[in-house]
């Protein structure tokens, strides 16, 4: 596994290369699916999470952002909630979902022009996303499930 040192003056420190990089060099392990771990230099605590958090941060003020303002209200309401916990995990598997979705998208694509492309997702869209949110239903079931069964709840069959 590849560590990150932060330091103090919050420089980043790849053990790997032995140099210094930049949160945009993070970016780009995470683009590329490398594994890693930011540890802080002095305490050895693991800051991986709020490393990709300043990541999506600087993301979502940069450029179109991926989550409206509702969404991330929304977000914020589930800290704290009795629902945290599965939030989270339906969050996650959904993600999960999209990305299963789109790779086979990408890989049904892999020789056609734009304009080809363009007309194949005009095509493509609407099924995949209803594969997609079929998915997502059946993820929610789940949870709802697990959700029932940790409380001790018999759902009626």
């Amino acid at each position: 596994m590849r560590v990150i040192k932060k330091y103090p003056n919050r420089r980043l420190y790849d053990t790997d290369s032995s140099s210094y990089i930049t949160l945009s060099d993070v970016k780009a392990l995470v683009m590329r699916a490398e594994p890693f771990i930011v540890r802080d230099a002095k305490t050895g605590e693991d800051l991986t999470r709020s490393i990709l958090l300043q990541i999506i941060l600087e993301e979502e003020t940069a450029g179109v952002p991926l989550f409206s303002e509702k969404m991330l209200a929304n977000i914020i309401r589930f800290y704290g909630h009795a629902m945290q916990d599965f939030m989270g995990s339906y969050l996650e598997r959904n993600l999960q979902i999209f990305m299963e979705l789109q790779q086979k998208m990408a890989e049904q694509a892999k020789e056609l022009t734009p304009e080809l492309w363009q007309q194949f997702m005009a095509a493509q869209t609407p099924l995949l996303m209803g594969h997609f949110f079929a998915q997502s239903q059946k993820a929610f079931a789940q949870m709802q499930e697990q959700m029932l069964g940790a409380l001790g709840v018999k759902r009626p069959h």
